[in-house]
């Protein structure tokens, strides 16, 4: 027999004997023959006591165990002997009413009283009896009547609501019409009644709106994370209701993490609670807070309120903050920023993603021996929980096997992929088509690009290997401003190098971030920032100076704002890890102060006629026939690489409307069309072709 087993047996066999002992008062309460329920002058003189409730929610680690629905045999004490009597081990056992007596402060009649509503449940014929002893042939249950009259220490104020029995719901009361109080049926709580019997689970009226978080199986933390882990357990006292912890950053998937080490460690169950799962109503929300509040005291669990998208001060945010004022136990709250003006005691936390050298060691232990380059290159890329990255590896171990190049390749496909649902949701992605011998820029641009995707390559040698991190007071990340007119090759620069570096490219849809609603725009913008850092995308601002603009003297509201905004901007643009890179026809338009925490600008400058001629000579596809083509000639237009592009596919579609092949007339009127468009200066003789003249007219 099984310590549980040995628990549930003295439990029940307590169970029968205060049965007995009820069964035994309804039978002499029935045969006395006398009125139910206290006549007026006894009832004005049975004892009231205090309305103040005490303190339910006491920390009791060291009596919780880990899983919640197994018997209570947290109640157990001592060794357990080899061989015991009955009642030696009714001795060493506390039974379950006894407990929940004292976790939620029953007095002695209460808890008669309890067992009295819970005893129809565990017998048939205790309705019957009840009747029997109400002598009413109608009543098959019992009331506060027939307990103050068959129990012991009557106390009236048990029918009070702020007393435990109708304050923790413990039993339902069935009053139709005008029906007084102290004759309304009374039938115990279904969670209540198996609680008693021995059953220890988490209410069926909550399991829907928690969810339980599963252990770590012996998951370790990363140092820095475990710091936080024992800092918040030393918070912990024995006996005393802990502290509100809130903790705090963007990452909620290290906080979970850090939450649950400090539930395992205390033996405690850890429930999350979305903030959108709470109810509205006040009516349902306060029959959630005291369920909660009862689990709470009867189980070994602690709740993570996840309102990390809760805006503080919102009508979402008082809900919450309902909720974390009267839950007791312990509580963990996940928010980006501290929550001020809470009615509990709360200690707050910053909790981050591991520590670029930890996430190092990370990618080296899922690449393995002679993977140190490659974990480098991943560990300065990515930022990444710890989560994720075994996600990752794994994935990668099932895919690549031993083959050591294509578990590189697959970790690399895996951070990616990791990183791009957030972000497909607020940003357009851009396939990166173009390479760089597509870009025609003078040399000191080509080398700019180039020293940009050598930075974004070799961060993680430079900024933890070479120490250079520590000494940086502002962000790590890469800021890159593409200045030029329309059409000289920013976006093509841009897909360039994220096909070189392997990243995804996301172009910031200007109309889905900016908002004419006050603070609106600065939350679409965290969204994106936050999705983003993880570090496996480009974020492409083009025409950036309509986000970028010079900030304005404050002349009303919408000034003010408008300053507000791109002060966050700046702000934002600042501590970003990844590759920003922004494009601008307007340079002079951007705020100073903006352009002066770029890392690097490269100016696109209208290409001259050699530029130009190489732009000409790669724009068609080796399927057309250019035999025919005067690439020195159509160099002479003034046109930028866009509307070279645009000329060229123009002219495709019309050479194989005219059946035959590319030809400098037909070029020529497409380069014409384009003229007219952009509406620029036309000379007739430029765009003439007579091929007996050498093509001039």
């Amino acid at each position: 027999m099984t310590e549980a087993d040995r628990w549930v047996s003295a439990n029940n066999r307590y169970l029968e004997r205060e049965l007995n002992a009820l069964r035994v008062r309804l039978r002499e309460l029935a045969e006395s023959g006398g009125d139910c329920g206290p006549d007026p002058v006894r009832a004005a003189a049975l004892p009231v006591r205090s309305a103040g409730m005490r303190h339910w929610f006491r920390f009791r680690p060291a009596r919780y165990r880990k899983e919640p629905v197994a018997p209570l045999v947290d109640a157990l004490f001592g060794p357990e002997p080899a061989d015991e009597t009955p009642e030696e081990i009714d001795a060493r056992y506390v039974p379950a009413l006894v407990v929940l007596s004292d976790r939620l402060g029953l007095s002695e009649f209460e808890r008669q009283l309890l067992l009295m509503c819970a005893a129809m449940e565990f017998d048939s014929a205790f309705g019957a009896l009840c009747a029997e002893a109400q002598h009413d042939p109608v009543s098959h249950g019992p009331t506060f009547a027939l307990a103050l009259s068959a129990l012991d220490n009557p106390a009236w104020d048990a029918m009070s609501a702020e007393r435990p029995l109708r304050y923790w719901r413990l039993i339902d009361i069935h009053q139709p019409g005008a029906q007084p109080l102290v004759s309304a049926a009374l039938r115990a709580d279904e969670r209540i009644v198996n609680y008693i019997k021995g059953l220890n689970y988490l209410d069926d009226r909550l399991s829907p709106l928690v969810e339980r978080i599963a252990d770590g199986d012996g998951e370790t933390l990363p140092p820095s994370q475990a710091e936080s882990a024992d800092a918040i357990a030393a918070c912990l006292d024995e006996g005393a209701q802990p502290p509100l912890f809130q903790l705090l950053g963007d990452s909620s998937p290290c906080k979970l993490a850090v939450a649950r080490a400090v539930a395992e460690r205390f033996g405690v169950a850890l429930q999350r609670l979305r903030a959108a799962s709470i109810p509205a109503g006040d009516g349902d929300r306060e029959t959630f807070i005291r369920l909660w509040q009862r689990e709470a005291a009867l189980l070994p669990v602690a709740l993570y309120v996840d309102a990390s998208d809760v805006e503080p001060g919102s009508a979402e945010a008082r809900g919450v903050e309902r909720v974390l004022n009267r839950s007791g136990g312990l509580v963990f709250l996940d928010t980006r920023s501290s929550w001020h003006g809470l009615d509990r005691t709360a200690l707050s936390f910053e909790i981050a993603r591991p520590l670029p050298s930890e996430q190092l060691a990370l990618w080296s232990e899922a690449l393995g021996e002679g993977g140190e380059r490659h974990a480098a290159l991943l560990a300065g890329q990515f930022n990444l929980d710890q989560a994720a990255i075994a996600a990752i590896a794994a994935r990668a171990e099932t895919l690549a096997g031993d083959d050591a190049e294509e578990r590189q390749r697959a970790l690399w496909a895996g951070a990616l992929a990791h990183a791009r649902p957030a972000l497909d949701q607020l940003a357009q992605p851009i396939l990166p088509n173009a390479v760089w011998n597509d870009i025609q820029l003078p040399a000191r641009e080509r080398a700019q690009l180039a020293e940009i995707a050598a930075q974004v390559r070799n961060r993680s040698e430079v900024y933890d290997g070479l120490g250079f991190r520590e000494r940086l007071s502002r962000g790590v990340g890469i800021s890159v401003l593409f200045a030029g007119d329309s059409g000289t090759g920013k976006t093509m620069a841009a897909e360039a190098l994220a096909g070189e570096l392997g990243l995804l490219l996301y172009r910031i849809d200007l109309s889905g971030v900016v908002s004419k609603y006050i603070g609106e725009t600065e939350k679409n913008l965290r969204k994106l920032f936050d999705a983003a850092e993880d570090g496996g995308a480009i974020l492409f601002f083009d025409e950036a100076d309509a986000l970028f603009g010079k900030r304005s003297e404050v002349k009303d509201s919408h000034d003010r704002y408008a300053n507000i905004e791109v002060n966050y901007l700046l702000q934002r643009m600042e501590s970003y890890r990844g590759l920003a890179i922004l494009t601008t026809n307007m340079k002079s338009s951007l705020d100073q102060a903006f352009v002066r925490r770029l890392r690097f600008i490269v100016n696109f400058p209208f290409p001259g006629v050699a530029e130009r001629g190489a732009i000409w000579r790669g724009v068609f596809l080796p399927a057309l026939d250019t035999s025919l083509i005067d690439f020195d000639r159509l160099a002479r237009l003034n046109l930028t690489g866009g509307s070279i592009h645009n000329i060229a596919l123009n002219a495709a579609f019309a050479a194989v409307e005219a059946g035959g092949g590319l030809t400098m007339p037909i070029v020529l009127e497409a380069a014409r069309g384009e003229f007219l468009k952009l509406e620029k200066p036309i000379n007739e003789n430029d765009f003439r072709w007579l091929e007996s003249v050498g093509g001039r007219a």
